[in-house]
């Protein structure tokens, strides 16, 4: 189980507990987080569950693999360093802490 900080744009911040082997789209879906629309639920599809992870945790998360930064190209202003799709964010232990906060809007 990992604590997950949620941050909207405006900055309204929820944080959850997320089961390991969901993802932090899943936690946010599960939970009722808006700003997370995951309109492919979850298959990498489409970017609309595009986040801004925080800098501290930038480098702590696995890298993106290929499909993902293809992906992320059709995000809403994309951050070549933090941008992430949460639903390639698999939910460990490690995750214990995360924050990432969500665009102005999801395209």
């Amino acid at each position: 189980m990992a604590k997950i900080t949620y941050i909207e744009h405006g900055g309204t911040e929820h944080v959850v507990d997320v089961a390991n082997g969901l993802t932090v789209m899943e936690g946010a879906r599960d939970n009722g987080i808006p700003g997370i629309e995951a309109d492919c639920g979850g298959a990498c599809a489409c970017s609309t569950c595009h986040v801004y992870v925080h800098p501290d945790w930038v480098g702590k998360l696995p890298p993106k693999e290929d499909m993902e930064e293809d992906m992320l190209d059709f995000a809403y202003e994309p951050n070549p360093e933090r941008s992430r799709l949460t639903c390639q964010l698999k939910v460990t232990d490690a995750l214990d802490g995360l924050v990432v906060q969500m665009p102005e809007k999801q395209i």
